[in-house]
């Protein structure tokens, strides 16, 4: 549910960019960068009706600016990739959902804006377009409707902060959290490395990678006749670990390139291995031992355990809250067949 929270939390300084454009000549170069995979009304308006969720209507408008949202979130170029339309439509449907949902839960509990921050944020805006002709001309209607858009993210924020509030875990449930996630609390194993590189830039012709491979299968063959590998890293590393005889000390399994790690079972302690072609060059590594994984007493990581059992219930009743008001929401959606590429209902917001 995280991506679900960071949408209806945040969504007021996403939101900006539509305020503008609906002030008409404010750029949107003004407001934030521009998005190119926009699903657009297309011959329909945009007060063509999306989705309704207990009587209340998301127009296809709505969709196209949580859409952008989301875009701009989730990826670099603002582009859905090949393949992902339904899926991202889905989110942005369900997102938009549970807005509804938990603004009317939050009405329910009596939960209001904090107008102090509201005002902190609206006066953020004010300085950070203050030089921009566009706010100038256009401020006296924009401001309304960002002070609805900050409201009603105070209002989002307060109900997931209380939501949240749930009660100190009890010592017995922090150590049984500990006992049942013990890959949470296990230092990986550790590999205790040499190394002779023989750095190529990535960009070198194919020729200075042959010549380098070449160099390494000869110091290969030097270290299998008994070469000190030490000694032979000094005189042809290219490292600055040669000056150490090549030592990298310890370090996790997981840390090491691809490469390496698909052939650091293998290798034998105390013995070079085969060179290796790595995206900075040509290495010669040799095991000098192993440190197995090992999961560390709860005295010593009580305070983590804490934190992240603490965490857990607490997305647990953020999760819950969620899936109780979807579930007894009448969820209908209309609006799929409007959109690029979209089709059917999604799943996780059928009609009911």
């Amino acid at each position: 549910m995280k991506l679900i929270s960071q949408f209806v939390c945040k969504s007021a300084a996403v939101s900006l960019l539509a305020l503008f454009s609906v002030a008409g000549n404010v750029s949107a170069a003004d407001a934030a960068p521009a998005v190119a995979s926009v699903p657009a009304p297309g011959p329909h308006n945009e007060n063509t009706v999306y989705a309704v969720v207990n009587g209340q209507t998301i127009l296809i408008s709505d969709f196209a600016n949580a859409f952008n949202a989301t875009l701009r979130q989730k990826f670099y170029h603002g582009q859905v990739p090949e393949g992902e339309f339904a899926k991202v439509r889905d989110l942005v449907t369900k997102q938009l959902v549970l807005r509804i949902l938990l603004l009317d839960e939050a009405k329910r509990r009596g939960i209001v804006a904090d107008e102090k921050k509201v005002a902190e944020a609206v006066a953020g805006y004010e300085a950070q377009y203050a030089a921009s002709e566009s706010w100038k001309q256009n401020r006296e209607r924009l401001l309304p409707g960002l002070r609805a858009q900050l409201s009603t993210q105070s209002v989002l924020e307060q109900i997931e902060k209380t939501v949240r509030a749930v009660p100190v875990l009890p010592a017995a449930e922090v150590k049984k959290f500990y006992t049942s996630h013990p890959e949470l609390f296990t230092e990986p194993e550790k590999l205790h490395l040499s190394v002779i590189m023989l750095a190529v830039d990535p960009s070198s012709p194919e020729a200075a990678w042959v010549q380098a491979r070449d160099e390494a299968q000869a110091i290969y063959k030097r270290l299998q006749n008994g070469a000190d590998f030490a000694e032979t890293a000094r005189i042809h590393s290219t490292g600055k670990e040669a000056e150490k005889g090549g030592d990298l000390g310890y370090v996790h399994r997981g840390m090491l390139p691809d490469v390496l790690e698909a052939k650091i079972d293998a290798f034998k302690p105390g013995l070079a291995a085969e060179p290796i072609q790595l995206l900075e060059g040509v290495a010669i590594f040799r095991l000098e031992g192993r440190q197995p994984a090992q999961l560390r007493a709860f005295a010593d990581v009580a305070e983590r355990a804490a934190s992240l059992a603490q965490r857990e219930v607490q997305d647990a009743a953020w999760s819950a809250l969620q899936a109780r008001l979807e579930a007894a929401a009448t969820i209908r959606i209309l609006g799929n067949h409007l959109l690029p590429e979209g089709n059917g209902v999604p799943q996780s917001a059928g009609a009911r």
